[in-house]
């Protein structure tokens, strides 16, 4: 016997319909197993698909599920702030994911997260990170690319400038050698220093997304990135996804050792699937 299941799409990371990142939300997916979560985010084929079941932990209001369409995710950041936006009542709250509790505070319209502890990765050498986006060693900053990881392991390569953002391709024959550095599958986020913040681009094949418009999860890291290298000194936003007409604006802001990752969210699809 079939059964229907409503679900709404968000724009994250945007004011504007049709810019930012799309991302669909099943808010009553209690009885979906976690295989059948898996291929409806393969049958919508956005970047991620978010799922909330009832939370294991009494401090939060639910757990979310959040799939590619490939795999599960420990932690996603513009999953987290579309579902949190549907899920807000105009008050903070905590959501668990696989990474843990994840606390969201309520600003007017802005929606934040608190990105989860930030693990340091292996580095990769400059001419290979350049390689890897079909550009030179003179075209980045002279800084060690690195990964970094508060649940999603993204590697961070800077650039000199946003136009060379706009000219990486990322390379399949090198990405072979690079991803040899790091045992899961890779984010690859490169980016330029601008006078608002950063201007990024996000590639993740191996989560079956061929690029990203706005990834909150790796930009939690790339602020704490940016610090350290003196690239940032206070709170700054990031554009993303502007090369691929889905332009997005994540904020940063430093709250004592925490950083935090804001945006707005856009509804603009209610819809039904029916199983």
């Amino acid at each position: 016997m079939s059964k229907s299941y409503s679900y709404q799409v968000v724009d994250v990371f945007s004011q504007n319909a049709l810019e930012g990142n799309p991302l669909a939300v099943f808010l009553d997916a209690a009885d979906l197993d976690a295989a059948t979560m898996q291929k409806i985010a393969l049958e919508l084929n956005l970047a991620e698909t978010s799922f909330v079941v009832p939370s294991r932990r009494a401090e939060c209001v639910a757990r979310l599920r959040i799939f590619t369409p490939r795999k599960e995710m420990e932690f996603a950041g513009h999953p987290t702030i579309g579902t949190a936006f549907l899920l807000s009542k105009g008050q903070d709250f905590c959501v668990e994911e696989n990474v843990g509790v994840v606390p969201i505070f309520v600003d007017g319209s802005m929606i934040w997260l608190r990105t989860p502890p930030i693990k340091d990765g292996p580095t990769l050498d400059r001419a290979t990170a350049a390689a890897l986006l079909s550009l030179t060693p003179s075209d980045l900053l002279n800084y060690t690319p690195q990964v970094l990881s508060a649940g999603n392991p993204t590697l961070y390569i800077p650039v000199k400038d946003p136009a060379t953002v706009d000219r990486a391709d990322f390379d399949t024959g090198t990405w072979k050698t690079a991803q040899k550095i790091y045992p899961d599958p890779l984010c690859v986020f490169t980016f330029a220093p601008t006078a608002t913040g950063a201007y990024s681009r996000m590639f993740a094949p191996d989560l079956g997304v061929v690029e990203d418009p706005a990834t909150g999860s790796s930009t939690g890291p790339l602020a704490l990135y940016m610090k350290r290298n003196s690239l940032v000194r206070g709170n700054f936003v990031s554009e993303q996804g502007t090369k691929m007409g889905r332009r997005s604006l994540l904020h940063i802001r430093f709250e004592g050792e925490h950083i935090d990752v804001g945006g707005h969210v856009t509804p603009i699809i209610k819809a039904e699937l029916t199983l």
